[in-house]
Formats: C-alpha cells, sequence, structure tokens
C-alpha cells in the first residue's frame, strides 16, 4: 500500500512516483501517524484552491504542527486568512505591488543577475545556488523592501533554517523558531526605521497603503515582510535551480532554448510544472467533506499535493516528460483563484531575466552531480547546492 511522508529524506530525493501512486490508488490518502490527508488529482486540488469555505487557510498552509494555528497569520500574512479578511489584507498589500512595481523592476533585476555572474563566470565552475540562484532572488526581494546589502545574507541564512528539517523531525525545530523569531526582530527595526525616515520602496508604500481609510497595522506589515523573505525567495531560488538541472538533463529540449532564446519564457513555465518549488500547500477542512469514498472531518488538516497535480496524466499527456512545448496553462503552481500567488508576475520576470543572462553568459554549462544537495523541507522542494562547469569568460557582459 502507497505511503506518503512530506518528512521522509527520499520523499524529498523524488516524491513522482508515490505522487502517480497515490493518484492511482489513495486520491483521498490518510496519513494516521501525522494525521493528515493528501489529495493528489489535479481535479481535486484545483476544486479545494476554489473552494475556500471548505478547504480553509485559517491555520495557514503548513502542515507542521508548531505553524498550524489561528495565530499562523502573524508570519504567513493572507495565506493564513479567508475572505473577507483575506480580501481586506490583499487589496492593501497590492496597492504597493502592482504589476507596473514589478515591470519597472527589470532593468535592475538583470543588473543584479549579471553582478552575481560577474563574480565567478570567468572561473569556469560554480555552485549555482551558493553563488547565484539563493543570492540574486533575495537581493531582488531585499531592493525592494529596502534592506541594505550588509544585512541580505545574515537574513538569507535564517530564512534556510526556518524550512529546513532534519531526518525524522516532524514539525518546526527550535532553530527553526528561533530564525523566525529573529526575522519577525529585524522587520520591526526595518518598519520602526521606514517611520523614521520614509524613502520610495515597498516597505514604505505598506506603510502607506490606504483604502477608504482602512490601513495596515504594523503586525499586519510584519506579517507580509516575513511572507515575502521566505516565499518570494526561497521558491524563487528553487525555481533556478531546477530549470538548470532538468535542462542540462534533457539534451533535446535544451536544442530548443539555444536555437531560440524565445523559448526561455516557457523553459521557465515548464519547469514550474514539471518540478515546482511549492509541491505542497495545507487547508483545514471545514465541515465534513466527502470525496472518493473517505470523509474528511470537520478540522482535518488537508494537503493540497501541487506537485502531484501538475504531473495529472488525466490533464497532461505524457506529464513525466520535460517538454517546453507543452501547454502548460492547466498547472496550479501558483495556485488558483482567492489566493493565486500575488508575486507569481514578480517570480516569472526574475526566473525569465536569470535564466536569459544564464543562457548567454555560460550556455555550455553541465552539472556536477557529485557535489548536488538537496534541500529538506516539508513542502519546498530544490537544491541546497548545484555544482555547475562551464567554459570561462564565454558570453561578455554586454
Amino acid at each position: 500500500m502507497v505511503e506518503y511522508d512530506p518528512y521522509a529524506y527520499a520523499m524529498h530525493e523524488d516524491p513522482y512516483p508515490t505522487y502517480a501512486a497515490l493518484r492511482a490508488e489513495a486520491p483521498a490518502y490518510r496519513n494516521e501517524r501525522l494525521e493528515f490527508w493528501a489529495l493528489s488529482r489535479h481535479a481535486d486540488v484545483l476544486a479545494a484552491f476554489r473552494d475556500t469555505a471548505r478547504f480553509s487557510n485559517r491555520h495557514g498552509v503548513s502542515l507542521d504542527r508548531a505553524s498550524s494555528h489561528p495565530r499562523a497569520h502573524a508570519m504567513m500574512s493572507f495565506l493564513a486568512m479567508d475572505p473577507p479578511r483575506h480580501t481586506r489584507m490583499r487589496a492593501l498589500v497590492s496597492r504597493g505591488f502592482t504589476p507596473r512595481r514589478v515591470a519597472a523592476l527589470e532593468p535592475r533585476v538583470r543588473a543584479l543577475a549579471n553582478r552575481h555572474i560577474d563574480g565567478f563566470v570567468e572561473r569556469g565552475r560554480c555552485d549555482f545556488i551558493k553563488d547565484f540562484a539563493g543570492k540574486f532572488p533575495m537581493d531582488v526581494i531585499s531592493e525592494m523592501l529596502g534592506v541594505p546589502e550588509a544585512d541580505r545574507d545574515q537574513l538569507r541564512g535564517w530564512a534556510d533554517t526556518v524550512v529546513h528539517r532534519e531526518e525524522g523531525m516532524t514539525d518546526v525545530p527550535p532553530a527553526g523558531m528561533e530564525a523566525a523569531l529573529r526575522i519577525l526582530a529585524y522587520f520591526n527595526e526595518l518598519v520602526a526605521d521606514h517611520r523614521a525616515h520614509p524613502r520610495d520602496d515597498l516597505t514604505a508604500a505598506l506603510l502607506a497603503a490606504e483604502i477608504d481609510g482602512d490601513r495596515l497595522d504594523d503586525a499586519e506589515i510584519l506579517g507580509f515582510l516575513f511572507l515575502m523573505i521566505i516565499a518570494g525567495n526561497e521558491t524563487t531560488t528553487k525555481l533556478l535551480g531546477n530549470a538548470v538541472f532538468w535542462l542540462a538533463r534533457n539534451p533535446d529540449q535544451r536544442r530548443l532554448v539555444r536555437e531560440d532564446p524565445a523559448m526561455i519564457p516557457r523553459w521557465v513555465e515548464e519547469t514550474l510544472r514539471y518540478d515546482g518549488s511549492t509541491q505542497a500547500l495545507a487547508r483545514t477542512v471545514t465541515g465534513d467533506v466527502e470525496l472518493h469514498g473517505r470523509r474528511l472531518r470537520d478540522g482535518d488538516r488537508v494537503v493540497l499535493l501541487v506537485g502531484s497535480a501538475n504531473r495529472d496524466e488525466r490533464v497532461f499527456p505524457d506529464s513525466d516528460r520535460y517538454e517546453l512545448l507543452r501547454d502548460t496553462s492547466a498547472m496550479l503552481s501558483f495556485g488558483h483563484g482567492t489566493h493565486f500567488c500575488l508575486g507569481a508576475s514578480l517570480a516569472r520576470l526574475e526566473g525569465r531575466v536569470a535564466l536569459e543572462e544564464v543562457q548567454r553568459r555560460f550556455p555550455d554549462f553541465e552539472v556536477e552531480p557529485a557535489g548536488i544537495e538537496r534541500v529538506h523541507s516539508v513542502n519546498v522542494r530544490g537544491f541546497a547546492s548545484l555544482p555547475l562547469r562551464f567554459t570561462p569568460g564565454r558570453g561578455g557582459r554586454g
């Protein structure tokens, strides 16, 4: 019988065979030991995303017990809220996160990408995560929020600690809780400094956001800043590493990118579908729900397996093939409906720009398998280390 344990290191290495078994044999799967349900088929995950009344966000989106409670919004912001509270919070936050603001970032995003590439391109090798993908998104988010450059490595280290799980650990470890508190304390000081010294960035926009006299309080701002530094940073890091890894493993798809740079946005989209950063998001069942002959009870925790839904052969033919030309419009990597990811446009911008510069400046990269290390997290999938080698200095700054 199929078993799904999101904390198991073996699952982090390759969850997809287990996902396929769940879709076929146990579409409404129950883990009695960890006390949660899991939905693995695209139709069920999509329906749960749409049904915010029966599949509530009120206890947050993490399966960890320490993160799953009525105060989860303190660190997960509107990810741990239902309408109408979610609607109000998202509307206020969106005032400082408009498409125009995101689009205007492109020149600076490209400059940041090239600055990091400059640091290793002449060596002919790098650890793609430590030298680039782990730094670049943090710089983008930090510049948006007004985080000084000197503080970014420390914030990145805390963020990594928040999501990391040692083998056998089934909750947020003490180090993760301490790191989360340090992040909140840091942003509390940043907000205070912004009040004393106004400037033009996203944190300032959040402080000024107002709709009909309604404004965000400091706790709401801190929750959103915490969400940005975790979700907005970690997921993009993993996306970039996954994209490079899978293109290197699929020479036929790599030829498409080499022959036509216009394929790079498709490279981003297919990576999001095939091996996305966000694999699972938790919900709390409100009222009893019948699914596939099983009864989910009021208050039960249920995990929506986004990574499995994106490999559902009912929606994506030949779903285990990495294929840049496929139609990815049905993928659920950014959620759907009310909780569709506010940062989707930023993630796509960062992904496209970063991979354009990778392809321009070291297009012959190859993965060195011996040094690969995976991240061990309940719901984020990607690499902690991804060594690459390539021709030194190929592809000028331009």
